[in-house]
């Protein structure tokens, strides 16, 4: 970057209130920062900014495409069963606006957020200015400690978010399919039934099996029950589909 622009981005002055405002958030967010300056820019809107590259615009800008990144990577590891199309879907549902707005509001980061005067004392902010804080919230921790740290803030905010998303646009389908067959086929309905279960408490893996009638199906592996009953449906769908 020419040093012409690079010069052209205000500095961030912290004051003692400001540090402790800040320090606030970094408890709220579980996040420690190495250069609060970062986290102050992060929460700064144009409306409460001196200049609009003083903003988090350009944090914005970074963060949309490390959180689509991320969600694309844990996606394609995490559920290799699903085909290109469905995780599409499932990703546009959980880097959407209002899935971003919802965890913002979650953390609590609207009270931690510089807006202009007229912004001030809104009773609730737009959903989007929450999604743009969050977004700029996820580039300040990868430029200040790294992808890894971004990663480790994202993983468990967005686990609920993915598990329900892909209960609608993807697994969940196998659970619904499956119901449908059994009380076609066989007028009952389909019960899962732990198998196994392995790992420590913060990291549990299930296996399940779909049983229907006196009729009992390959069990699967699953991260979590949801996870597992989805995927030993999709065991008993294949089942049936053959018989």
């Amino acid at each position: 970057m020419p040093n012409s622009e690079r010069s052209a981005i205000p500095a961030i002055s912290l004051t003692d209130e400001i540090r402790e405002e800040l320090a606030r958030c970094e408890e709220a967010i579980g996040v420690r920062f190495r250069d609060p300056a970062l986290l102050r820019r992060a929460l700064l809107h144009a409306s409460g900014a001196d200049h609009r590259l003083g903003s988090n615009e350009r944090l914005e800008f970074l963060g949309d495409s490390i959180l689509n990144f991320l969600v694309c990577e844990r996606l394609f590891r995490e559920y290799p069963h699903l085909r290109e199309g469905d995780l599409t879907k499932i990703k546009s549902s959980v880097v959407s606006r209002s899935a971003c707005a919802q965890i913002a509001q979650s953390l609590g980061i609207a009270r931690f957020l510089v807006v202009g005067k007229g912004m001030r004392g809104v009773a609730a902010l737009p959903s989007s200015l929450l999604a743009d804080v969050f977004e700029s919230l996820i580039a300040a921790i990868y430029l200040d400690q790294g992808l890894e740290a971004a990663t480790a803030f994202l993983h468990p905010l967005l686990t609920p978010v993915i598990e329900d998303a892909t209960d609608v646009e993807g697994g969940g389908n196998y659970k619904s399919l499956l119901q449908q067959k059994s009380q076609r086929d066989f007028a009952a309905m389909p019960r899962y039934v732990v198998v196994e279960e392995t790992g420590p408490d913060h990291a549990k893996r299930f296996r399940m099996a779909v049983e229907i009638e006196d009729r009992s199906f390959p069990p699967a592996w699953g991260r979590n029950k949801k996870e597992a009953e989805q995927l030993a449906a999709k065991e008993a769908l294949e089942v049936l589909g053959n018989d």
